[in-house]
């Protein structure tokens, strides 16, 4: 079996998962999201893109109902005993067999949570379900359960999110081998998911960001590819990945010489960065970091030119994204920072006046003293000659 976690990690899930079910006063759980059914059991596949329900009750064993091309999936990578199969079939939805199944677990009348933030449940099959189960049980939105539970992350999580960092910084050092005039951004591309597949690493929750001249002022993928070049500007967010945990990193490289921009704002990332760092204390709150980012900047009258946010929770994830949208630092954002937790934070100057990039980024550990950067790569602006 392709388990990456060993059984008492798996029990120790369950056992915090039962407890915040029973503290919420829940006799059952759907989860759809394909991170939470990743965490408690290990079931790992891309076929949430299909409806697929793993069915959460305590003291019982969790119940999985998925399409048959999944069945030997859940059998080879995950601890789930007992999985059911809808069929497809003309006019049947998969999302009335989940009441079929409720019915026969004697639940109706009872109090169910259920997933419903995250994409591994569309608004169709969402609305459906909840016209399915409104007469049958006590429904309420408990997308918040499971989510809270991954964002403390283990000794073994913390294991993987450490060899993610590794790949991180390898993905870069193999960019930086490859850039110069001339060379391709899809060479670069390849250089980076390369180095992280063959350090044993997964494909991302999304897309590598990578963009060159008036492009590296983008904040996300986009197809298309242009040469580097004498003198240019290339912008990079990527993540290390191992056993689908993140370790995302940003940069801006400069081919040629920089200009007095370029440096000016790099100094400015910088510095904020820092500022972010000091901030990141167990028991302040994400809005602390936002707080600590945007004053740094604004005080250099660039606020026009940051983003509203400047970081997010990384953990195991799936496409289409590798942020923990949730947790997130923004302005005043509430939620406190405990330790081990994984924060990757960003430092995003888009210039456009000018048409000067700049960014700065790596991810965290948080620690009761403090941050640990996950990177041994310095913050010096990166300049590669022309």
């Amino acid at each position: 079996m392709a388990l990456h976690f060993s059984a008492e990690e798996f029990a120790d899930r369950r056992t915090a998962l039962e407890a915040a079910m029973r503290e919420r006063k829940l006799e059952c759980l759907l989860l759809f999201a394909p991170e939470s059914q990743y965490w408690l059991t290990g079931y790992d596949t891309f076929g949430y893109c299909f409806f697929q329900c793993l069915i959460v009750r305590p003291g019982e064993e969790p119940i999985l109902l998925t399409r048959s091309a999944d069945l030997r999936q859940a059998r080879h990578t995950s601890i789930i005993k007992d999985v059911r199969l809808w069929m497809d079939i003309g006019g049947k939805s998969p999302v009335s067999q989940v009441k079929e199944l409720l019915f026969d677990l004697d639940l109706l009348g009872s109090r169910i949570g259920v997933e419903y933030d995250t994409h591994g449940l569309t608004a169709l099959n969402g609305r459906e379900l909840d016209e399915s189960l409104r007469s049958f049980a006590n429904i309420e939105d408990a997308s918040d359960v499971v989510r809270s539970l991954r964002l403390i992350k283990s000794p073994a999580e913390l294991d993987y999110v450490r060899k993610a960092a590794e790949l991180t910084d390898n993905a870069f050092e193999a960019a930086l081998a490859v850039t110069g005039p001339g060379v391709n951004e899809g060479t670069i591309l390849a250089a980076m998911q390369g180095a992280v597949f063959e350090g044993g690493g997964d494909y991302p929750g999304n897309e590598f960001v990578i963009g060159s001249g008036r492009d590296a002022l983008l904040c996300r993928y986009k197809s298309g590819r242009r040469d580097l070049s004498q003198n240019d500007q290339l912008t990079l967010e990527y993540a290390g990945v191992y056993r689908h945990y993140h370790c995302a990193a940003m940069r801006t490289v400069i081919i040629g010489e920089p200009t007095p921009r370029h440096l000016e704002l790099h100094q400015a990332a910088k510095t904020a960065l820092r500022a972010v760092e000091e901030a990141m204390q167990v028991g302040n709150t994400f809005g602390d970091l936002f707080a600590a980012h945007a004053s740094t900047l604004d005080e250099r009258g660039l606020m026009s030119h940051r983003l509203n946010a400047c970081g997010y929770s990384l953990g195991a994830r799936f496409s289409p994204t590798w942020m923990d949208a949730p947790y997130m630092a923004y302005r005043d954002n509430p939620h406190k920072i405990d330790k081990n937790m994984v924060l990757f934070m960003h430092m995003i100057i888009m210039d456009s006046d000018s048409e000067t990039a700049m960014t700065l980024g790596q991810t965290y550990i948080t620690h009761d003293g403090g941050p640990e950067a996950l990177s041994k790569l310095p913050l010096d602006l990166q300049i590669k000659s022309g």
